[in-house]
């Protein structure tokens, strides 16, 4: 009988002893990691959730037999956006920390490819932390991406996409992520009241202080959102559309699932100490030792 295992790709669906299975077929865990925050008078809170976990599960569904999507971490670092109500912060001490139990947890059963995939853009620093933690302190590997950052590995699928300006067009609750969510849930879409919003410090156009979801200037200045945005709008939300999330969607789960392909066969590379006479301790922040 084969395991159901090889079937499921959502972790929280499986038994402790098709878990065992898992980790035998080498699974890759997909975490959608994203936050509950206002995404302006058109979106409701929960965007940063449902992208993330709506592409992770397009591509647990075409790869079951080598993905597992875990449920979203649901509260991320948005201690700026405070000023919008509705929006939940999690400390960024206290998100780092979550994110590693379960990185741990998973690296512990097991399960030594983990990714991260994230649906807020200020969760990235504390992610990117995260995963080069558990790479120290565990035998897996973690790698964290934003969703929208797979839509750059074909060069030519942005320019075919993209009528919003750059920067700021695509930043936030804008035409990528209100596109993407009428797709995924457009009955939540309070469509009369989508307008679009500018950043700003963008206004300035300066060579040194601007931000988009695709990039950021050199010298960025990021404080409370409420200083650079009457609405929480930031970009063309006005240019949004359906067929647009779908196109999003599709180029987001191929280039998910071409990563997994890659990902899912590649040995780990082999740790190495080059000291000429052993350390006499352990390393003080709790890494794996060094093999010897």
């Amino acid at each position: 009988m084969t395991s159901r295992a090889a079937t499921e790709y959502r972790y929280e669906k499986l038994t402790w002893p098709e878990i065992n299975d898992a980790v035998d077929l080498g699974k890759i865990c997909i975490i959608p990691v994203g936050s509950v925050e206002q995404h302006g008078p058109h979106l409701p809170l929960d965007v940063d959730l449902v992208c993330p976990t709506g592409i992770a599960r397009g591509a647990g569904q075409a790869l079951p037999e080598k993905i597992l999507v875990l449920p979203v971490i649901a509260y991320g670092y948005t201690g700026h956006v405070m000023d919008f109500p509705g929006t939940i912060n999690g400390h960024y001490s206290t998100f780092i920390e979550h994110v590693l139990d379960i990185t741990k947890s998973l690296a512990y059963h097991g399960f030594k490819k983990i990714l991260l995939l994230n649906g807020h853009g200020s969760n990235m620093p504390n992610l990117d932390l995260a995963a080069r933690r558990c790479n120290l302190e565990t035998d897996a590997e973690c790698v964290v991406t934003a969703w929208w950052n797979l839509l750059t590995v074909d060069k030519s699928f942005l320019p075919g996409w993209r009528e919003s300006a750059f920067p700021g067009g695509c930043a936030h609750a804008c035409e990528l992520e209100t596109s993407l969510y009428l797709y995924l849930d457009e009955d939540n879409v309070r469509k009369d009241q989508i307008h679009s919003g500018d950043i700003s410090f963008n206004l300035d156009q300066s060579p040194f202080n601007w931000v988009d979801l695709f990039g950021a200037g050199p010298s960025t200045v990021i404080s409370w959102t409420s200083s650079y945005s009457e609405t929480g709008v930031l970009g063309a939300a006005e240019l949004a559309s359906r067929g647009k999330g779908e196109r999003a969607y599709r180029e987001a789960v191929r280039q998910l699932l071409n990563f997994v392909g890659y990902w899912h066969p590649r040995p780990r590379d082999d740790r190495r100490d080059f000291h000429r006479t052993p350390p006499t301790m352990p390393l003080p922040w709790g890494q794996q030792p060094a093999p010897r």
